[in-house]
């Protein structure tokens, strides 16, 4: 019997207990779950995608059947490579699903032999953004409730609080 197998990309800048929950949900579902870290300049990241790769390997360390690395083409060029046809996006608020509709229609457009699966993370982690951790992280709050510590660590080193 084949692997199920399925592709969770994002740019995870940086990596939030919500992300490590979808993956944990992922895990239920699929034999293997590779989360696949974005390098996306758009985005302009806080950290490289070495250190968020290094940051989600720490954090999914244990974890049976996860791998992480990166990819730096098209996530539907990426994911046929790989020879996947299942991507994992998180879905938080109603706000991302617009976004979120948008790629998967465009993805479909592309190659339309990959499925899009959308999954919500705990409630506790449904409002919680990498954008949002970054913002309050400037200002030196206790982030303790989002992102592992060592995560909290590297953020308090990258604005000096």
């Amino acid at each position: 019997m084949a692997k199920k197998r399925a592709v969770y990309p994002g740019t995870f800048d940086p990596v939030t207990y919500g992300h490590i929950d979808l993956i944990n949900r992922a895990r239920k579902i699929f034999d293997e779950v590779i989360v696949a870290v974005a390098d996306n300049a758009v985005k302009n990241p806080l950290f490289t995608k070495d250190e968020r790769i290094d940051m989600l390997k720490q954090s999914t360390r244990g974890l049976k059947g996860v791998t992480v690395e990166g990819f730096d083409e098209l996530m539907v060029d990426y994911v046929q490579r790989k020879n996947i046809n299942v991507v994992i996006r998180g879905l938080r608020m109603l706000s991302d699903f617009e976004y979120e509709f948008q790629m998967a229609l465009t993805n479909r457009k592309l190659n339309d032999n990959i499925e899009i699966i959308f999954m919500m993370p705990k409630e506790s982690y449904s409002f919680v953004s990498s954008k949002l951790i970054k913002e309050v992280a400037l200002w030196g709050a206790n982030l303790s409730q989002f992102v592992p510590p060592f995560v909290e660590t590297k953020l308090r080193k990258a604005f000096k609080k």
